[in-house]
């Protein structure tokens, strides 16, 4: 099968990947969820060959995902899980988990879902990077943010930019703290969260 393909994936792995770079210094195990084209695997996995990258999406995308895993023929991506947030999830424990572009596809009791059960895939002291658009004090970032919003509603009700400080409440009630900020192109952000021990 032809791979596909993301011009977004393209233009903002080098900037997400100078993050992980410095987040994922010591991590070892990555869960990715929503792994959409396999494209961020490949690249992440390729430039951070100390980790184990396990990619994770819906049915629908693995055959996609594996296209590209197999033929990058890496030894630190193993074969992609199926993943959605409301059905089963993969065994962990897992020291890091990154997933970009997501949570605004997803409806909101999704996101509550993901959040509240990640802490049963986590290790003790693992971090959590999401990347995408953010609204910021219930505000959008910029007026193409604003404009991409009408735009993910017109596709779908359940779709929507997610507040910044909807998704920390989250985030704490699953034991994780705000670790980092981080400002991307394209009026994106890079959200790190860590595990706090109890």
């Amino acid at each position: 099968m032809d791979k596909p393909h993301s011009p977004a994936c393209e233009r903002n792995r080098d900037p997400i990947l100078q993050v992980l770079r410095e987040q994922f210094a010591d991590r070892r195990h990555v869960l990715e969820i929503g792994s959409g084209t396999g494209e961020h695997a490949v690249h992440f996995a390729t430039a951070l060959p100390q980790l184990t990258w396990q990619a994770s999406d819906r049915s629908e995308n693995l055959p996609g995902i594996r296209s590209w895993l197999d033929e990058a023929g890496l030894p630190n991506t193993p074969a992609p899980l199926e993943f959605d947030v409301g059905g089963s999830w993969p065994r962990g424990p897992f020291d890091a988990v990154f997933s970009a572009n997501t949570l605004h596809i997803m409806g909101w009791n999704e996101v509550q879902q993901l959040f509240a059960r990640l802490p049963t895939i986590l290790a003790s002291d693992a971090t959590v990077t999401i990347y995408g658009p953010f609204n910021i004090d219930g505000r959008y970032s910029s007026p193409s943010n604003a404009e991409f919003d009408q735009a993910l509603r017109e596709r779908g009700a359940h779709m929507a930019i997610r507040d910044a400080e909807a998704v920390d409440t989250l985030a704490n009630s699953a034991g994780l703290r705000l670790f980092a900020d981080i400002a991307m192109p394209a009026n994106n952000r890079c959200r790190v969260w860590r595990r706090q021990p109890g």
